[in-house]
């Protein structure tokens, strides 16, 4: 009998990439294909399961004048139209394997949801945090749901609201960040909700906030790090004055991780700044 036949692998560049820290293992790793043009998408969330990491992202040509690449962004579940530590960690590989900006100045990745701008401050990286597409409190039903699956009372819940920018984030702000470090979540009552927990550190801690962030939903009970969590969560600090203009916020503690998230408002704008660590470069065979 004739084996099935099977389309040759092509050999592309391939790298992984640890994002939100400058140190190995403490941040939030991506793995990045650098050749992703040819892919299918059947090819690419196939391939996003077996790193089965949070993130995997694909670079390919743009398609708006504007853009220097584009990008698309799959966790072991599905696709995501935007999201934060693939946007640096992206953007931090594509510079590194040859890709020259259409401005010194700034890179502008083009993904679902539109064009991100994002800058060098240094050696470190940051985007443009984009515009909520909703925010406010979240409804009584969503709030009661958010305090069982935190194993809080309400009245620990000193706010729930909208901080969508894309992914459909929620935030709930405790008392402490030694209370968002304590928390010990019931993920089954989490179903349906992508939730960031943030609690503000005492004024003589090195970091400002502490984060956490809970998406059982996408096959991520917790997130290391989260680059558009911490954008939703700068907006609305920073715009209600429970934060200042410029912050750092620890987040990955329980994960045994260290992870640092720059926050800056200049301008009116808000960038969410990371160092992106490469662990490694290789050929990968698909």
């Amino acid at each position: 009998m004739t084996p099935a036949s099977h389309s040759h692998p092509v050999t592309r560049r391939f790298a992984q990439v640890d994002v939100f820290t400058d140190q190995p293992l403490q941040g939030n790793p991506l793995a990045v294909v650098v050749d992703g043009e040819g892919l299918s998408e059947v090819q690419m969330a196939a391939f996003a399961r077996w790193t089965n990491l949070s993130e995997t992202t694909f670079l390919l040509p743009p398609t708006e004048p504007a853009a220097d690449y584009r990008v698309r962004i799959f966790t072991p579940n599905g696709e995501l139209p935007f999201a934060g530590h693939p946007t640096l960690g992206s953007a931090s590989v594509w510079l590194a394997h040859g890709g020259q900006p259409k401005q010194a100045s700034r890179v502008v990745q083009q993904c679902a949801i539109g064009l991100i701008e994002i800058r060098r401050e240094g050696a470190r990286l940051a985007f443009a945090a984009p515009p909520l597409k909703r925010s406010g409190p979240v409804e009584a039903d969503i709030r009661a749901q958010v305090a069982r699956a935190l194993r809080v009372n309400d009245g620990d819940l000193l706010d729930v609201v909208w901080v969508d920018n894309g992914p459909r984030w929620m935030a709930a702000r405790l008392a402490s960040a030694e209370a968002v470090r304590a928390l010990q979540p019931d993920f089954l009552a989490m179903k349906g909700l992508k939730l960031g927990v943030v609690g503000a550190h005492s004024a003589d801690h090195a970091l400002q906030f502490e984060v956490r962030a809970f998406v059982p939903d996408l096959g991520v009970p917790e997130d290391p790090v989260t680059g558009s969590l911490n954008a939703g969560l700068a907006l609305w600090l920073i715009d209600s004055g429970l934060a200042p203009s410029a912050y750092v916020a620890g987040q990955g503690h329980a994960l045994g991780r260290d992870g640092r998230v720059h926050v800056r408002r200049e301008g009116g704008r808000t960038w969410i700044g990371g160092d992106v660590c490469a662990l490694i470069q290789g050929e990968l065979r698909l």
